[in-house]
């Protein structure tokens, strides 16, 4: 896998590739669908664009060598810790290290910044996924926050609520 960053030219393809990914048809040829929690877009090339936009922030993008996109991952630096948002991967490539690959790639992301802790929300009925997580090095902070209400992202078919996770990014002593 190639490691890229995305650019403003980027923003058509990665939105109908987190599309993808996360609702519609396709979505269900993966493990990490959503489509039966939301209906609506996951993300519009407006939010992507503005994803980018923002200070220290990089969309980052697994590639196979013909640049065919296998995945993404939104980052941002805040201050001592780094926000990780938006994992995508191709549904009917799951299960063959790109989430991984770009989790690592993340959290060095991080690491580059100065960030001493990577976080990230995910949507709290998604026990699979914060077992995956988990299984990262991850932890439950107890923090919760609402799901946004904006439909830009998504219009939920039933009452959500996203919870915090946490990982250090400093080597243990």
């Amino acid at each position: 896998m190639i490691l890229a960053t995305a650019t403003p030219a980027d923003a058509p393809r990665l939105t109908r590739f987190v599309n993808a990914a996360y609702r519609g048809e396709t979505s269900h040829q993966g493990w990490t669908t959503e489509a039966h929690l939301l209906d609506g877009q996951r993300i519009d090339e407006e939010g992507l664009l503005e994803m980018l936009a923002r200070p220290e922030a990089a969309m980052l993008l697994a590639q196979n060598e013909a640049g065919e996109l296998l995945g993404s991952f939104h980052v941002q630096a805040q201050g001592p810790l780094v926000y990780l948002s938006m994992l995508a991967v191709a549904p009917a490539g799951q299960g063959r290290g790109v989430g991984k690959f770009l989790l690592r790639a993340a959290e060095d992301y991080g690491r580059r910044h100065g960030c001493a802790v990577s976080k990230m929300t995910v949507i709290s009925v998604r026990d699979e996924l914060i077992a995956y997580y988990e299984r990262q090095g991850y932890h439950l902070t107890g923090a919760t926050e609402p799901f946004p209400t904006d439909p830009r992202f998504g219009i939920p078919k039933q009452p959500l609520t996203l919870l915090a996770l946490e990982k250090s990014l400093t080597p243990s002593v």
